[in-house]
């Protein structure tokens, strides 16, 4: 087996835990075009794990995000705004360096299903 020892979403009762979800596309590699398409990537992959396990992005309670950069929190917010809607989740931003190489940006999620 390859690939990270992990499941992409696990649910415990009715709240579903996200793994973090990278800016990886349809071929598994980083996208190109900096923070503002990584961070619409991320989250794009974040929206897909919670529809596989039956939510949306209004579900989500808690979004906790990793941004390689402190510069890239308006980039960040922008596109997060594209993706939820008030009222907001609860959320941690936190400035990390990442793992995957290129990667400027994580995002995980809490959802509770209805």
């Amino acid at each position: 087996m390859s690939g990270p020892p992990l499941s992409p979403a696990r649910r415990a009762g009715p709240l579903v835990f996200t793994s973090g979800q990278l800016a990886r596309g349809d071929d598994g590699k980083i996208v190109a075009g900096g923070i503002e398409a990584q961070a619409e990537q991320a989250l794009a992959n974040l929206i897909a794990v919670l529809a596989a396990e039956g939510c949306t992005a209004a579900d989500v309670v808690k979004v906790t995000a990793w941004l390689t950069d402190a510069r890239f929190g308006a980039a960040f917010n922008a596109a997060y705004r594209r993706h939820f809607g008030a009222p907001f989740p609860a959320r941690s931003t936190v400035v990390s360096a990442l793992l995957a190489d290129g990667a400027l940006i994580e995002v995980e999620a809490i959802a509770q299903r209805a």
